[in-house]
């Protein structure tokens, strides 16, 4: 069996220092030879491990026939972002998880096919949508612009559905736009997935802010007759140490915002600055962390240093993303945990740590990480970025009377369907879940999607 096919990357020194994509894609002969590697196994084990249920068997084979455009088509049946997927997906723990391939060597690479495909796609001439939403159809309002947003409206589109995305932000795509940065996936792919979603003939109202603009039952008052609420998990914590209110200290919310949706770095080019100094500190080991460090890094960090209270294995991260910014020059201090945040003038100048060794296992099954009495010791900082995980936002969910919320404010609904405690009204992504996945978010809206034309009866 040939050995599976390796990302042709941006040369180290080079990517370091700019915002330019890092992963550069397959070539026509790499993907077709990688393609080949597929077995098309008959109980097609993969596609049960993809939350939205793409014919991955049959997408492979048409790469592997010379046909990616045709692949890519069949994708978009059931997934209408195919580019951000083989870019961002987990594919590790998931449909890659599932190959058969895997059990004896390496998985095949359907990451790097999906993304291959969707780009071929999109270097060609586009035909007209296959689909569309019916002029006389039932209206649906989708809150939120985010992955589980767009997956649920390209879907009700296609059942027939006219479908209205209300945007909080000035710009569509949600954690895609403000959350990833350009070097992992650059916005003109964000963009061209929102203008095929768009094609199905849903419309994007933008500077939208439900429980502003108008409230949920106003929207019914409007005509809509469901609702799908998909407004992610965007407000940050922090670590609750002394310091954290200095000059400096930055959620990773804040921080990667104002670098991506506000394009802090092309300032002066835009007018968003952003203060990095010669040292930064990333709090967490997820992949919002890696993506905090290697911006830190091309906004002009002479050294960037990752704290995080356990080992290696229990990073996480994807390990792609872990091998990125080592190969990069972020730094590790593993087994440290932050205790106060140092400052002279109001500025950052460190972060004060303890050191940590693993004790018994915790409720997540990890072992937890306990402090080593006397181990304090500084990392030097002129920026922190806390990158421990974020919360639902309340902008919505804190004015509607009867919709059901768990003890953190997370909206409560079914998993398969996405209903709420109101009816027609349906949820899903982060805003349902906490912090999770691309994908994940997507695998929800596709679900409230076929209940919602369940409901409707289209």
């Amino acid at each position: 069996m040939p050995e599976r096919v390796s990302m042709p990357k941006q040369p180290v020194e080079a990517r370091r220092r700019n915002f330019d994509e890092v992963a550069q894609g397959l070539t026509a002969a790499q993907a077709a030879a990688e393609a080949r590697r597929c077995l098309q196994c008959k109980n097609r084990p993969c596609t049960t491990g993809c939350p939205v249920e793409v014919d991955i068997p049959g997408f492979v084979r048409l790469v592997a026939a010379g046909d990616p455009i045709a692949a890519a088509r069949l994708i978009k049946e059931k997934n209408a972002l195919p580019a951000i997927c083989g870019r961002v997906c987990p594919q590790e723990t998931q449909c890659e998880a599932a190959c058969v391939l895997g059990k004896k060597g390496k998985p095949l690479a359907i990451g790097y096919l999906e993304r291959y495909a969707a780009d071929c796609e999109r270097a060609a001439t586009r035909e007209g949508p296959a689909v569309s939403a019916r002029p006389d159809g039932p209206q649906v309002a989708v809150i939120g612009s985010g992955p589980a947003g767009l997956t649920c409206a390209a879907d009700l589109a296609r059942g027939g559905c006219r479908v209205t995305i209300f945007e909080i932000l000035h710009a569509p795509g949600g954690v895609l736009r403000y959350g990833i940065p350009e070097f992992r996936l650059p916005k003109a792919i964000v963009d061209e997935e929102i203008r095929y979603v768009e094609s199905l003939g849903v419309e994007i109202k933008l500077n939208a802010g439900i429980g502003q603009l108008y409230s949920l039952p106003e929207l019914f008052s409007l005509g809509y007759e469901a609702v799908f609420i998909g407004t992610g998990a965007g407000l940050p914590h922090f670590l609750g140490i002394p310091g954290e209110n200095l000059n400096g200290v930055y959620s990773a919310n804040e921080f990667l915002t104002r670098t991506n949706l506000m394009k802090a770095y092309l300032f002066p080019e835009y007018g968003t600055p952003i203060k990095v100094g010669r040292r930064g500190a990333v709090v967490g080991a997820g992949n919002v962390a890696m993506d905090a460090a290697r911006t830190a890094l091309r906004l002009g960090a002479e050294e960037v240093t990752i704290v995080y209270r356990r080992s290696r294995a229990e990073m996480p991260a994807r390990a792609e993303e872990i091998e990125n910014a080592e190969e990069e020059g972020v730094r590790f201090r593993l087994l440290t945990n932050p205790v106060r945040v140092l400052g002279e003038d109001g500025w950052v100048t460190g972060l004060e740590c303890l050191r940590m060794e693993l004790g018994a296992p915790d409720a997540s099954g990890r072992r937890r990480p306990v402090p080593v009495p006397g181990s304090e010791f500084v990392v030097p900082a002129e920026t922190v970025v806390v990158a421990i995980g974020q919360g639902p936002n309340p902008v919505l969910t804190r004015g509607v009377q009867g919709l059901a919320l768990n003890d953190r404010g997370y909206i409560i609904a079914d998993a398969e369907t996405g209903a709420t405690s109101l009816p027609r009204v349906y949820a899903g992504g982060d805003i349902v879940t906490g912090s999770a996945t691309v994908i994940a978010a997507m695998g929800a809206g596709k679900k409230a999607a076929r209940a919602i034309l369940r409901e409707l009866k289209r």
